[in-house]
């Protein structure tokens, strides 16, 4: 436990976005205890970390700092070792605690210590990470998610149209007696899925039973990328759809665009991002660049050096300049915003839909001793003007989120060579972090977060059969 503590702490100390000193950290921390055990009560009082039981003091512990000169996280060290004798002298007192067991108070007390932190930042248990690695490299490359059945069978939940495990004959319901000769049980689903896992290339041997016979198949492990880009030409217009930011989105799109300009003049390209919640930063980054000549597509900044970045367009606009319109809603999040952000930003698209969901926070995975991960937040994104994606959202230039009424008094204002969102998109612009919760409320109010709707499909259209309205909504 000090080694995960310590490994947390230092972490925290030293990436985390917002500044937090050993002594908040140690109390926020302790206070997990009294989630799970609430008649014991931590104090952090004139420098020392104090924990009481319903009569008497357990424990006390001064609050370490960094040596002079030294990093913040020099001090994740000893506030681990005082945090974990504070936790071993609840353990002694509680039976409730020993009840939970040390996972448990593990779990609480991060999810504490977060809850003071952020909205993203948390622990994956060692169970939830192994699951999260299998999601990342072995059920989905394998083309096949398990589930718990009868009794303590582990069985075949679904399998992926056209994967590997259909075309090896795999069906949903087979069960899952044993993975490279190591039975598994529905008890430990987690640890069934994490044998999965492997590098590519590699094979992994399933036991299966099917009915009354049991068979065994041997399938390799391969990184099979999602199809996140979906392209359908119509009436001279290319409609792209984005699900995410997979590892080849952007040669997608790409091929995508070449493909749809071979084809014969376009009169414009519609980005569809409603109901994208995000993916690969890299990736984002790469989508927007393929719409821009060279420049700024976002900026990250944190308090760690590494995480104050500038990310600039590496290619040239794949889409020769031609209108481009982009729809979001208010599911469209991360990566989705950072795209629509930039494009907007720098004036190479109009925006249409609803506000968007305002995640504009970054975490690094950070692998701890008991095979548990940290998600911690150690960067807020910033769009090209500077201002932060987080809370805010992206503001459409065009909403449509007002109802049908207030969307085509809209248009004509834009077909007359009015902006109505022009006052809304300059404040927001204008905006630096922290902003105020009176101004997110104000700017978020002005096109509320909705899902996406066939008044977007509209006016993307108008927007590209009118170039008078498209310019009169470009930003810039």
């Amino acid at each position: 436990m000090r080694a995960v503590l310590a490994s947390a702490f230092e972490v925290v100390l030293e990436r985390h976005l917002e500044t937090a000193t050993p002594g908040e950290i140690g109390l926020w921390s302790l206070r997990g205890l009294e989630v799970l055990e609430p008649a014991l009560h931590p104090e952090l009082r004139a420098g020392t970390l104090l924990l009481s039981g319903p009569e008497r003091l357990l424990g006390a512990r001064p609050v370490p700092a960094a040596p002079a000169g030294a990093p913040p996280g020099a001090a994740a060290a000893p506030l681990a070792t005082a945090i974990a004798a504070l936790f071993e002298a609840a353990w002694r007192a509680s039976p409730a605690l020993r009840e939970a067991g040390l996972d448990r108070i593990l779990q609480s007390a991060f999810e504490e210590l977060f809850n003071h932190l952020d909205p993203y930042s948390r622990y994956l248990t060692p169970e939830e990470a192994r699951a999260a690695r299998a999601r990342r490299i072995g059920q989905s490359a394998l083309g096949l998610r398990l589930a718990a059945g009868r009794g303590r069978a582990v069985v075949v939940g679904s399998v992926t149209p056209g994967g590997l495990a259909e075309r090896a004959g795999i069906a949903r319901g087979d069960r899952l007696i044993a993975v490279d000769g190591v039975r598994v049980d529905s008890d430990n689903l987690g640890e069934a899925a994490a044998l999965l896992e492997g590098p590519p290339g590699t094979n992994v041997l399933l036991l299966l039973q099917r009915g009354r016979r049991r068979f065994e198949l041997a399938l390799p492990r391969v990184v099979i990328p999602p199809d996140t880009v979906h392209a359908e030409r119509r009436e001279g217009i290319l409609w792209l759809r984005l699900d995410g930011f997979a590892n080849d989105t952007d040669q997608r799109l790409a091929r995508a665009l070449r493909s749809a300009l071979q084809e014969g003049p376009l009169r414009g390209v519609v980005l569809d991002l409603r109901g994208n919640r995000g993916g690969l930063l890299g990736q984002a980054v790469a989508v927007a660049s393929s719409f821009l000549e060279g420049g700024p597509v976002v900026r990250t900044s944190g308090r760690h050096p590494e995480a104050s970045r500038l990310y600039l367009a590496d290619s040239n606009d794949l889409a020769q300049g031609l209108p481009l319109v982009v729809l979001v809603d208010g599911r469209s999040a991360s990566g989705a915003e950072i795209v629509a952000a930039a494009l907007s930003d720098r004036g190479r698209a109009v925006v249409v839909g609803s506000t968007t969901m305002g995640k504009g926070l970054i975490q690094v995975v950070v692998p701890l001793p008991n095979g548990a991960e940290l998600l911690v937040t150690w960067a807020r994104v910033l769009a090209p003007h500077g201002w932060p994606i987080q809370d805010l959202g992206v503001l459409p230039a065009v909403c449509t989120s007002l109802g049908a009424e207030a969307t085509q008094a809209a248009l004509a204002r834009l077909a007359a060579g009015e902006a109505p969102m022009a006052a809304a998109l300059a404040r927001q612009r204008a905006t630096r972090a922290p902003v105020p919760a009176s101004e997110v409320a104000s700017l978020r109010g002005s096109c509320p977060p909705a899902e996406g709707r066939e008044a977007d499909l509209a006016a993307a259209r108008m927007l590209v059969d009118t170039p008078g309205a498209y310019a009169a909504a470009l930003a810039r």
